[in-house]
């Protein structure tokens, strides 16, 4: 006969659920204070519950409630960075980082947003194994790519500046000299401004200001550029940075943010899978016979299309074969739509010298 206290014991161990075998999916709307998560066992809709913005206290419920089984995760990427996937991997759970728009949704989703419905969204497609993951980097490839990208940030820092300045000469009715009015301001330029003679106090003062955050943001500008020079020449980057500088148009800051943009080229397995990562091809619309391309993807790297852009208007003068396609181009289409297509060439080429480990060749057609 089996006494109470072994009936007990017994009763006890019979309430725990063995869920080994068993996948949770959660899908995690990630934001500074709170995380709201909503939790599928296997396609089962469990729970949805905020909780602190920490990979340990999702641990905790997760093991609580779903002792032994597998936990699979998903957030979208945004103002975290990789931090928060580092974290739940960390804590043995296996997590993936999405595109935004990758997230499959409804019209009735888009028009009703909250913390909820996306949390909702994600855990709903996760389960359903219709998320794609995006490249995560790691703690050091990420921060080198946070250096590059400030610079960006000081440039546009340095756009508005000259942005404030021009609007308040124009007020004062000043016109820049045509030798001084150029993209880049010469220290000549920073002097004709400095010595104006604005009669107006408030003016004056405002200048003056403007004039001190221009120059400071000049500051920071050579100050970055100077590092990402430094870690270029590093054992990390060098060898690559070699290469990539042999195309027309790859300077410094575009070689270093091919580099710590795409990490590894090995991740893209084509041309075109490179190209739709960076956003040189068109949009199309076909239906039937009838096939009608129209502008630029809006899908993109902000970083890199810019800048491959830029180094199209270079290569054309460096490269005989590019600037004949950009000559032939120029004749059916604007100069804006050709170096596109002249981009997209040199896009192909960067390619080729980056996975094949050659150097580029100019003049091939």
């Amino acid at each position: 006969m089996r006494t109470k206290v072994q009936k007990s014991k017994e009763s006890k161990v019979l309430e725990f659920a063995n869920f080994s075998g068993k996948t949770v999916y959660v899908g995690i709307d990630v934001h500074k204070k709170e995380w709201v998560c909503t939790v599928h066992l296997e396609e089962q809709f469990f729970k949805t519950f905020t909780q602190p913005p920490n990979a340990e206290a999702l641990r905790a419920f997760l093991v609580n409630n779903f002792p032994g089984a597998i936990y699979k995760t998903c957030y979208e990427a945004g103002f975290c960075g990789f931090s928060v996937h580092r974290n739940l991997t960390k804590e043995g759970i296996e997590c993936i980082v999405v595109n935004p728009a990758d997230v499959p949704q409804t019209t009735k989703d888009s028009l009703t947003k909250t913390d909820k419905i996306d949390s909702k969204r994600l855990a709903m497609s996760l389960c359903k194994g219709m998320l794609k993951p995006i490249y995560v980097p790691s703690r050091v490839d990420e921060s080198d790519r946070k250096l590059i990208r400030y610079r960006t940030s000081v440039q546009r820092e340095m756009a508005n500046h000259k942005r404030c300045i021009r609007s308040l000469l124009f007020t004062l009715d000043i016109e820049i000299p045509q030798e001084l009015n150029k993209p880049y301001w010469s220290k000549k330029m920073l002097q004709w401004l400095q010595e104006l003679p604005i009669s107006d106090m408030g003016a004056k003062s405002a200048m003056d200001l403007m004039l001190d955050d221009l120059i400071h943001s000049r500051k920071k500008l050579y100050n970055v550029t100077s590092q990402i020079k430094k870690l270029s020449e590093t054992e990390k980057y060098s060898a690559l940075m070699g290469l990539l500088r042999s195309a027309p148009g790859i300077g410094l800051i575009i070689g270093m943010t091919l580099i710590t943009e795409i990490m590894d080229i090995n991740r893209f397995p084509s041309f075109n899978k490179f190209n739709a990562f960076v956003g040189l091809y068109p949009n199309q619309f076909s239906s039937g016979e009838n096939i009608r391309m129209g502008k630029m993807t809006p899908r993109h790297n902000a970083y890199l299309r810019p800048l491959i852009i830029e180094a199209a208007w270079v290569a054309i003068k460096h490269d005989s074969a590019l600037a004949l396609k950009f000559n032939e181009d120029i004749k059916r289409k604007t100069k804006k739509r050709a170096i596109v297509t002249i981009a997209r060439k040199l896009l192909s080429r960067i390619y080729t010298v980056w996975s094949d480990g050659v150097f580029y060749e100019k003049g091939i057609r």
